[in-house]
């Protein structure tokens, strides 16, 4: 895990996003790639050139926003190259995400301001097979040395984000894997400790008999709990139109976490 894509845009998370990305590249030893997105706007009727006008106005702000940001990322120890890009948020990180190890996006912003963080993520999960990592906008720092929570549950999902999150969890002082009930797949909390064993990683693992309907929840006061710095997981491991109708824990998640989110499909 090399390869950084960061969301550059003026909105209230972006400072989040950029002091983990910066975390994360520096622990990794990568390379961040800042992606400028001057968000395309979808005016109705488009009435006396309102298209063109809102545009100009968006990327003069982008503008701005990397003449702030340029000289703060040169005073940084970590690589970094910069690309400016116009259009839909989601639509321009999936198109640049080929050749990325991990994409840093908001799990969603905590203010009524636009843009939708957690459509972004959900659509970055879905459509492309580059694992995510969704921050709060609260977020100042991540400690990559510090606990790393594992939510298994044996789904291919969970196993794909394990086998991408690796090279971050073997950096850990404490790895935890939390397992609620049963898996529903045949891998057990076990076998991925073990699999993180085989790359240095040495893991904790809580099975957590007791099963009730909200998972999610039991999965955020364990991270309160147990003081977690971020957790990984298998995000939407059951098809659109059941997460769409049922919810899930993936959601939740996106919705509530107070720290990172690792989430691979």
């Amino acid at each position: 895990m090399k390869t950084i894509l960061l969301l550059v845009h003026d909105d209230p998370g972006q400072e989040a996003r950029l002091q983990v990305a910066l975390d994360l590249t520096r622990g990794l030893n990568g390379h961040l790639n800042c992606l400028d997105v001057s968000i395309l706007p979808n005016v109705a009727g488009d009435f006396y050139g309102a298209t063109a006008m809102i545009l100009e106005d968006e990327r003069e702000r982008e503008s701005a926003n990397r003449s702030r940001l340029e000289p703060r990322l040169a005073r940084e120890d970590v690589p970094w190259n910069w690309r400016d890009i116009t259009g839909e948020l989601s639509e321009c990180l999936a198109r640049e995400a080929t050749l990325a190890d991990l994409i840093v996006v908001n799990r969603g912003l905590d203010t009524i301001l636009s843009p939708d963080m957690r459509h972004v993520a959900d659509h970055l999960l879905h459509d492309t097979k580059t694992p995510v990592f969704a921050v709060p906008d609260t977020a100042t720092s991540l400690d990559v040395k510090g606990h790393g929570l594992v939510a298994w549950d044996g789904s291919d999902a969970a196993g794909a984000a394990l086998r991408a999150a690796t090279p971050l969890l073997v950096l850990a002082e404490k790895i935890t894997i939390v397992q609620v009930g049963k898996p529903c797949g045949d891998a057990s909390a076990e076998d991925a400790a073990a699999y993180l064993s085989r790359h240095g990683g040495r893991a904790t693992v809580d099975l957590i008999r007791e099963r009730n309907d909200d998972v999610g929840a039991r999965l955020l006061a364990e991270v309160r709990n147990r003081r977690a710095d971020y957790i990984v997981m298998g995000g939407y491991g059951h098809n659109r139109l059941r997460e769409a109708l049922l919810g899930g824990v993936t959601r939740t998640l996106l919705r509530e976490t107070r720290v990172p989110l690792f989430l691979a499909h």
